[in-house]
């Protein structure tokens, strides 16, 4: 990993406000935590993922610049975008970062983008009803959605078996690797009405 040019990066989103206060290597760390999931399901680094709801850069910037492939960036915020756009041009930085500003609902119905990756990782895009639906369309079937959890991962009850079942989903449980992962896999086509309109996987949650 290029430490220097991630670390300057990391320091630069918690002075704009995009990451809380505190060292970021517990950032880091918890970043690392996706990375040894997906080690738990394939032996080989995912050719691309997507990182939804990148805010502040996490966990996007870690595994990007672990990793090497394909990253692709995606958040509405526009300042938050423009700072990822910002820091992937600076010295040292991995060569694969893409960053696209816009609603997930929308952006996914992108053929560029629609079942295109192997992996896409959320770590505080909302409530799993909405995770799974804004998320489900970018995976590739046999693809794994990877979301970061609440410290207590006893719930079971946050992930609706039936309702994933209908956005071709399939849940493989929690994981801990220091922190809590949900691991879910892509184990068929994504129905043609999901994701719904932009808001209302949100305002009419299918769990």
């Amino acid at each position: 990993m290029n430490i220097d040019w991630l670390s300057r990066a990391l320091e630069e989103s918690r002075a704009r406000g995009f990451l809380g206060p505190g060292s970021i290597e517990p950032h880091i760390a918890h970043a690392m935590g996706f990375a040894d999931c997906w080690a738990d399901v394939s032996s080989t680094p995912p050719s691309s993922f997507l990182d939804l709801g990148s805010g502040g850069g996490l966990p996007g910037l870690v595994l990007l610049d672990y990793w090497g492939c394909r990253g692709v960036f995606v958040d509405s915020m526009e300042k938050r975008m423009n700072f990822l756009r910002e820091v992937l041009a600076w010295p040292g930085a991995p060569q694969l970062g893409e960053v696209i500003t816009g609603r997930a609902e929308d952006i996914a119905r992108d053929p560029s983008l629609d079942g295109s990756f192997d992996l896409v990782t959320a770590r505080s895009f909302g409530p799993p009803a909405v995770v799974a639906e804004c998320a489900v369309r970018f995976l590739k079937v046999g693809g794994v959605l990877i979301v970061s959890e609440p410290p207590n991962d006893e719930d079971e009850s946050r992930w609706d078996t039936k309702a994933l079942r209908r956005l071709g989903l399939e849940s493989r449980g929690r994981v801990r690797h220091n922190a809590a992962y949900q691991l879910l896999v892509k184990v068929a086509t994504t129905p043609r009405d999901f994701p719904r309109a932009v808001g209302v996987p949100g305002k009419n949650p299918l769990f």
